[in-house]
């Protein structure tokens, strides 16, 4: 798939890392340092714009590495980038740990997944088919 993309950082465009990664890495880009304090956050800029097709979306997700190792995480997560969209990629982040956390221009803050989606038409109905599981929910699966 091609997605026309404008790129206003100094950074390469994302791209996958192996082979099968389902995501793309994106940076900050940013002209001075960032530093989140604890429970902090902020808007970090990458400097892309992207036109997605009809039927697309890209879902901003967090990096396993730096939520594991220094407690940094995404707001609104997965972030959704509508298909009808042309603003800059924002990155919502928050700093969960006790301890401040630097972003520099061009780290690796997040990443990107691109998505098919369907869209819901709505069958109003006064009663759904009944299923083994029913309405249990939070947690109900798996306990005896």
């Amino acid at each position: 798939m091609k997605i026309q993309v404008i790129n206003r950082s100094h950074h390469a465009l994302p791209a996958y890392e192996t082979a099968l990664s389902a995501g793309m890495d994106l940076r900050a880009s940013i002209d001075a340092p960032i530093t989140l304090k604890p429970l902090e956050r902020r808007l970090v800029p990458t400097g892309l714009y992207i036109s997605l097709p009809a039927g697309f979306e890209a879902q901003i997700r967090p990096r396993s590495g730096l939520a594991l190792k220094r407690g940094i995480t995404l707001l609104n997560t997965p972030g959704t980038i509508d298909a009808d969209y042309r603003g800059e990629i924002g990155v919502i982040m928050i700093n969960l740990s006790q301890e401040d956390f630097t972003i520099e221009d061009g780290d690796r803050i997040a990443q990107m997944v691109v998505s098919r989606h369907e869209r819901v038409e709505w069958q109003p109905v006064s009663q759904l088919d009944e299923t083994e599981r029913g309405a249990g929910g939070f947690g109900h699966t798996g306990k005896k």
